[in-house]
C-alpha cells in the first residue's frame, strides 16, 4: 500500500470516526429528550390522577356531610321540635306554675338550638352553596364563628358579584373554615382578617391571616392536617396556594387564582 493509499485511509477512518461520534452524541441527546418527555408525561398523569383523587375524596366528604346534615334536619331536628313543643304544651296547660320561669328558659334553650342546628344543617348540605355567592357564604361563616366569641374575625370584600361554580365556592369555604377553626383551637389570636378581592390581574384573591402565636412551617406536625387540608383543596380548583408563618408573627395564607 502506497504513502497517498494509506493517507487516503486514514482520513476515511477518522471521518468514519466522527460521524460515529456524531450520530452516538445524537442518539444519546434523543435519548435524554424522549426520557424528559417520558418524565414529563409521568409526572403530569400522577399530577392528574392526584386532582382526580383529591376530587374524589372531596365528593365523599361532600356526601357525608349532606348525610349528616340531613340526619341532624330529620332526626335530632324533629325530635328538638318535639321537645319544644311539649315545653309550650306545659306552659300552654299552666300544669307547674312553680315552675313556669324555669320550663320557659328550657323553651328558649330548644329554640336557640333549633336554629342553630338548621343553621349547621344548611350549611352542610349542598343547597346552602349552590343557592348563594361565595361573599354571602364567607359572611355567614364569619357571623357564625363571631358568636363563639373566642376571637373577632373581620371580613372585607371589594367584590360585589364573583360567579363560581359549587366546586369553587366549596373550595373557598372550607379553606376559610379550616383557617378559622385552626387559628381558633391553636392560635390564641385575639384577630382574624380575612380579605376577598379581585384585581386586574387576578380572577379572585382570598388572603387569611391571624395575629396569633404562628409556628415554625419547617416543623408543622401539629396543624399538618389542616394545611395539607387547604392546600389539597386548592389544588383541585388549580390555584396558587401560599402558606406564611413564624413563631409570635400568626399565620398567613393566600389562595388566588390568575386571569387567563
Amino acid at each position: 500500500m502506497g504513502e497517498t493509499e494509506l493517507f487516503l485511509t486514514i482520513i476515511l477512518f477518522n471521518i468514519f470516526f466522527v460521524f460515529f461520534i456524531v450520530a452516538v452524541m445524537v442518539y444519546i441527546k434523543k435519548y435524554k429528550q424522549r426520557k424528559a418527555e417520558y418524565l414529563t408525561e409521568i409526572q403530569i398523569k400522577n399530577e392528574i390522577h392526584q386532582r382526580e383523587l383529591l376530587a374524589t375524596q372531596v365528593e365523599i366528604q361532600q356526601a357525608t356531610m349532606q348525610q349528616i346534615g340531613r340526619e341532624l334536619h330529620d332526626n335530632i331536628g324533629q325530635k328538638l321540635v318535639l321537645a319544644s313543643l311539649y315545653t309550650q304544651q306545659l306552659l300552654y296547660e299552666n300544669r307547674a306554675p312553680e315552675e313556669s320561669e324555669r320550663i320557659d328558659q328550657v323553651s328558649q334553650i330548644l329554640n336557640q338550638s333549633l336554629q342553630d342546628l338548621r343553621s349547621l344543617s344548611k350549611t352542610l348540605t349542598d343547597d346552602n352553596i349552590t343557592q348563594k355567592d361565595i361573599k354571602t357564604l364567607i359572611q355567614e361563616e364569619v357571623n357564625n364563628a363571631n358568636s363563639l366569641q373566642k376571637c373577632t374575625i373581620h371580613f372585607e370584600s371589594n367584590i360585589d358579584l364573583l360567579d363560581l361554580d359549587f366546586v369553587h365556592k366549596n373550595v373557598l369555604l372550607r379553606i376559610t373554615q379550616e383557617f378559622i377553626q385552626n387559628s381558633i383551637k391553636h392560635a390564641q389570636c385575639s384577630n382574624i382578617f380575612i380579605k376577598l378581592h379581585t384585581t386586574d390581574e387576578e380572577l379572585w384573591k382570598l388572603a387569611i391571616r391571624d395575629d396569633g402565636v404562628g409556628f415554625d412551617t419547617q416543623n408543622i406536625l401539629s396543624n399538618g392536617i389542616g394545611l395539607t387540608n387547604m392546600k389539597n383543596r386548592a389544588s383541585i380548583i388549580g390555584a396558587e396556594f401560599t402558606l406564611h408563618s413564624r413563631e409570635n408573627e400568626g399565620t398567613f395564607v393566600e389562595i388566588k387564582q390568575i386571569k387567563p
